[in-house]
């Protein structure tokens, strides 16, 4: 059928992947750093640049466009940015966000309309924010944009029409993934005005083409791209091991939760990803490690030298505060210290599994609102080690898939070109990603078992803080 390209945008650099549309075999790459300052546009557009300049885009027909998620990107009438873009979770914002939530009547409020109860990453607190801050740009804001946005319309030489997806416009905080419509009375709410939003293209719609012909898919946020170069379908879920963590599922529908622990996103394809992040990840183990005088891969091989349970030790493992469960102002505990037990050993096996006892209370959420996991994938750094692996399928109580390191991001929004390009109702069939498989096997009652000796003591020191 042709050759596409996929460019992911992160926080950080440009990737681009060239992919045969048919066959998704991989032709060649293209990357290169963002340049200082990194919340200026142009920069990535400079990257972008870089990453094509050996002739990346020969003979490529069509490109898909994945990028760092929530930023902001305000314009005036004329379309020229109005200042730099607020990215990501920028911390500045977080009270803008509480002064939201109260604004609208609460955090149930909030999830029934839109899914989501405003965090410092979500743009329409960012919008709050900059009301409070610059009102002087506030009052001169005519349309807002997220960076896989931006980019798309800079690729279509900035025409008139504005574009963007479903995921990534159902992590704005002013659009319903359930109503799959914005919500511009939550824009004015938040900046004192109404606003032009871009237009919530479907999957499989293109955005239009570039002055030199190329088709430009919709696009998508980096999560979205990343699920769909993975190949996720309905029983697929996925744990990223960052230094925070987050679990999201591939559910029919979206889900509105009253406490505003889901987060209902969207996906690339017509479903949906309920999305639930603790704050407490690789961090747990960076931290352990650093305690025991060793790094990652020492941590691992000391765990492995202890058994399930850690000789008893339960570590909590809330060292940032805690989102899942709510206790933002608590910190981790470590606990059932005996003299036998006050080995490095225990201590390495208690960060494995305190950190993946975490991750799994918010996969409990997930479950308990009817999602179904069949298959769990682990992402991150952290995933490749042997001892989260050994550990990691009978405390989920699941299969675990630990992929190949690749750019799935990129893939993925190259696969989402190859769908546009095609005009067919299904995204093309490329090949599943390579993967290590895991099962619980014998140790399934050995894993229950901590999670149970886990959550003893996490109900002891915080009664009532869990809420599936």
């Amino acid at each position: 059928m042709g050759i596409v390209a996929g460019l992911e945008s992160s926080a950080e650099y440009t990737r681009i992947v060239v992919c045969d549309a048919d066959s998704g075999a991989v032709v060649r790459h293209g990357y290169a750093d963002h340049p200082d300052p990194r919340e200026d546009p142009q920069s990535w557009l400079m990257s972008l640049g870089r990453a094509a300049g050996g002739g990346q885009f020969a003979d490529v027909e069509a490109i898909g466009v994945a990028a760092q998620q929530q930023g902001l990107i305000v314009t005036d009438s004329a379309g020229a940015a109005l200042r730099p873009a607020l990215l990501g979770n920028d911390r500045r914002v977080q009270p803008a966000a509480a002064d939201l939530v109260d604004a609208l009547g609460g955090r149930e409020a909030w999830a029934q309309a839109v899914g989501a109860v405003p965090q410092a990453a979500h743009p329409v607190s960012k919008l709050r924010w900059l009301a409070r801050n610059e009102p002087e740009n506030a009052a001169r804001v005519a349309g807002v944009l997220q960076p896989h946005d931006w980019l798309v319309w800079q690729l279509l030489g900035r025409p008139l029409r504005r574009t963007t997806d479903r995921g990534d416009a159902s992590g704005t905080g002013y659009w319903s993934a359930s109503l799959e419509m914005y919500r511009p009375d939550l824009v004015e709410l938040a900046l004192g005005h109404q606003v032009a939003m871009p237009d919530v293209l479907a999957p499989a719609e293109p955005a239009g083409r570039t002055p030199e012909g190329l088709l430009i898919s919709a696009g998508t946020g980096e999560t979205m791209a990343a699920a769909f170069g993975l190949g996720l379908g309905l029983g697929d879920a996925v744990i990223s091991l960052g230094a925070s963590g987050s679990v999201f599922a591939v559910h029919h529908e979206a889900l509105a939760d009253p406490t505003g622990t889901i987060t209902s996103y969207a996906d690339a394809t017509g479903m949906h990803l309920p999305a639930v992040r603790t704050l407490n990840a690789t961090r747990v183990l960076r931290g352990t490690a650093e305690l025991l005088g060793t790094d990652l891969d020492g941590l691992s091989e000391l765990a492995l030298k202890s058994s399930p349970g850690a000789y008893g030790l339960v570590l909590l493992p809330y060292l940032e505060g805690e989102h899942t469960p709510d206790l933002p102002h608590t910190a981790g505990s470590l606990h059932g210290l005996r003299r036998e037990s006050m080995k490095p050993e225990h201590m390495a096996r208690a960060a494995v599994e305190g950190m993946l006892c975490g991750l799994a209370d918010a996969l409990d959420v997930l479950r308990g609102r009817g999602v179904q996991v069949r298959r769990l994938f682990l992402l991150g750094q952290a995933a490749g080690l042997p001892a989260v692996q050994a550990v990691a399928p009978a405390l989920f109580g699941a299969q675990v898939v630990v992929p190949r390191p690749a750019d799935y991001t990129a893939t993925g929004a190259a696969r989402q070109a190859a769908w546009a390009m095609s005009g067919t109702g299904m995204p093309p069939r490329w090949p599943a990603a390579e993967c290590q498989v895991f099962d619980a096997g014998e140790e399934l009652a050995a894993g229950q078992a901590v999670r149970q000796q886990y959550e003893a003591v996490r109900e002891e020191t915080h009664p009532g803080a869990f809420k599936r």
